[in-house]
């Protein structure tokens, strides 16, 4: 049996591939990566961080973005969380953040093993993340992995509807129900 191999594609090529899709995708450092769509639910999760995001940084030296900006993590893999939070200041036609220092991911049935494990240690490579915020969709609830400047090892928590996300690094502080304003879960909702 003859297998083709091919070389494994740069940060360069992927990037300027990518600009002409029509999907989106990720890079796991060798090839592009599909990633599914979204359900409106999803998409309502996305909308109300950003919306939480950008009134509480509005004025302040950190910028939020959504994800049509990448992270570079391990090797050459970039992914494009649902919402990042960066304080240094870079040219606009960048299509990668430099020094990261809070990233959300919302979960779908399909992500969520890729989130809670793959792009957790992907996210945990990059010293200048602190927190990861992984947004539960399937009820209220986040997971959070933060550590200190210069720490390697992630602290993980779990915050309910009546907590608050405090995010000090970047002087933020999110009421978790937020996150789902505008939401009704029915049955499904869990803790809040």
């Amino acid at each position: 049996m003859n297998v083709a191999f091919s070389k494994p594609w740069t940060v360069e090529q992927f990037l300027a591939w990518a600009d002409t899709q029509e999907g989106h995708y990720e890079f796991d450092g060798i090839q592009p990566v599909a990633m599914t769509g979204g359900t409106a639910r999803h998409n309502r999760i996305t909308l109300n961080t950003h919306a939480a995001l950008r009134s509480r940084l509005r004025g302040t030296q950190c910028s939020f973005f959504g994800q049509d900006l990448g992270v570079k993590t391990i090797g050459d893999a970039i992914r494009y969380p649902d919402a990042l939070v960066t304080c240094t200041r870079f040219p606009e036609t960048e299509k990668l953040a430099p020094d990261v220092r809070v990233v959300f991911e919302v979960l779908s049935a399909e992500s969520g093993r890729r989130d809670r494990i793959q792009k957790a240690r992907e996210y945990g490579a990059v010293p200048s993340i602190l927190h990861y915020i992984i947004v539960e969709s399937a009820g209220v609830g986040l997971f959070v992995l933060h550590r200190q400047r210069g720490d390697d090892a992630w602290t993980a928590l779990t915050l309910t509807g009546d907590d608050t996300l405090s995010l000090p690094e970047i002087g933020v502080e999110i009421p978790v129900a937020e996150f789902y304003e505008d939401m009704d879960f029915g049955d499904t909702a869990a803790g809040g």
